[in-house]
């Protein structure tokens, strides 16, 4: 590839769940780049780091394999962007050290670099990064998560970073689809966060960007619904306990709990006080039943599975967007759950969510100045774009015959590489 033809930014969609990488030059954008060959889908790279026992790094499916293949020892992190906003996150240990927080952000972020630079035989160091409308309601907060990914991107060997939001870019992917002027609303529902964009579409490379709004509520948060409600019970969220020579019965703590339920933080378990503690339960636990459940709690804990716990809930999750009822099942030695969900149960655990999925929505709706009889397309992309009951609220306030589901893992990347050109283009 001649220096003329080769790429002068990247634009990187780093995703809770999935990322990705497209770039650009002053006159072309690049497709999206094959970052995991060896994954069902190449240009989609899982937000997934694994730091082995041999300290080495190993990134998205060759991760998790890597992972299992070792015996599920080391260090596995996922939804590492979830913890941006959060401040008392600063950092964590890898191995013998402790590691800040956007370090570890711009180890991924150097990889997807390195992998896109050996791809274009090209050594660029300009970036565009997608970033949710909102990574958290408190705006010191959101301020914070831009910060330490702009520090990612400089760890990763970016020397001129941008951001764009996300559903903005989903909102620029589609605007040389149109005729004429026309009202869009952009609903980017992923894992980590819902983003909504309102903008005027001309469908002559001029978008107007009426509204954007957001809030950290979506896939994971689902996912958790299921974990807590169905899931949670046959790992002791239930057991009741009397310690010695007191009177009172007592419940697993509800902190405890909540890291359970949350695909992100299930990890924060696998700490000697807690298990220590959990040991405490499992010998003052009041049923042999209950002594059963702690045992499979500190074996999920022990063994490291709760990422694979949370991918039997996904795929549950996904099933039930095509099913009345969907089977749970997870087997390893000593833990064998199985359990079925219905899409009533499902939808009941997962309304209050989409009811602020939704409160959110409309409030950048009315930022936009516009209603919803106005929007004369709503483009959906992100996999909790599917979840029936979302759907079901989307049909209900704009008609069915508006809603058009977008590509759920290019759209962004692809509006990115316009909004990417466009910068070095001037």
């Amino acid at each position: 590839m001649s220096d003329s033809s080769k790429p002068r930014i990247y634009a990187i969609d780093f995703g809770t769940s999935n990322s990705l990488l497209a770039a650009a030059s002053e006159t072309r954008i690049f497709p999206p780049v094959p970052l995991d060959p060896a994954a069902r889908e190449p240009s989609i790279l899982r937000s997934i780091l694994y730091f082995s026992d041999e300290s080495e790094w190993f990134f998205g499916d060759s991760a998790l394999e890597r992972y299992v293949a070792q015996g599920m020892r080391g260090r596995f992190i996922r939804s590492i962007k979830r913890f941006l906003p959060v401040q008392s996150f600063a950092d964590t240990q890898i191995g013998s050290k402790r590691v800040r927080l956007e370090e570890l952000v711009g180890i991924f972020l150097r990889e997807m670099r390195v992998r896109a630079n050996l791809h274009f035989g090209a050594d660029v160091r300009r970036v565009l990064l997608g970033r949710p409308a909102r990574f958290s309601d408190d705006p010191e907060s959101d301020a914070v998560a831009e910060k330490r990914l702009e520090l990612a991107a400089r760890f990763a060997g970016f020397e001129e970073v941008a951001f764009c939001p996300e559903p903005v870019a989903a909102a620029y992917d589609f605007e040389n689809r149109v005729s004429g002027e026309t009202k869009l609303l952009v609903a980017d529902l992923g894992g980590g966060t819902s983003d909504f964009t309102v903008a005027r579409l001309t469908g002559r490379d001029a978008t107007e960007v009426l509204a954007i709004g957001g809030l950290p509520t979506a896939g994971d948060v689902l996912d958790g619904s299921i974990m807590r409600h169905k899931i949670a019970r046959h790992f002791g969220s239930e057991v009741t306990y009397r310690v010695p020579f007191g009177k009172n019965v007592l419940k697993m703590p509800i902190p405890l709990v909540e890291k359970l339920c949350s695909p992100a933080d299930i990890c924060v378990l696998a700490r000697s006080d807690v298990m220590h503690f959990l040991r405490e339960v499992q010998s003052f636990s009041l049923g042999e039943d209950d002594k059963e459940r702690v045992d499979r709690l500190m074996c999920l804990i022990e063994d490291a599975l709760g990422f694979r716990l949370f991918e039997s809930i996904e795929a549950t999750k996904r099933a039930l967007s095509d099913a009345d009822a969907a089977r749970f099942s997870f087997e390893y030695p000593g833990i064998d759950v199985v359990d079925d969900v219905t899409r009533r149960e499902f939808d009941a655990y997962v309304a209050p969510h989409v009811a602020r999925i939704e409160s959110r929505m409309m409030e950048t709706l009315e930022l936009s100045r516009l209603t919803a009889p106005d929007i004369d397309l709503v483009c959906t992309t992100g996999g909790t774009a599917r979840v029936p009951l979302v759907q079901e609220r989307l049909h209900a306030i704009f008609g069915p015959e508006k809603i058009h589901g977008l590509s759920s893992f290019h759209s962004v990347i692809r509006g990115l590489a316009e909004r990417a050109r466009a910068l070095v283009a001037g």
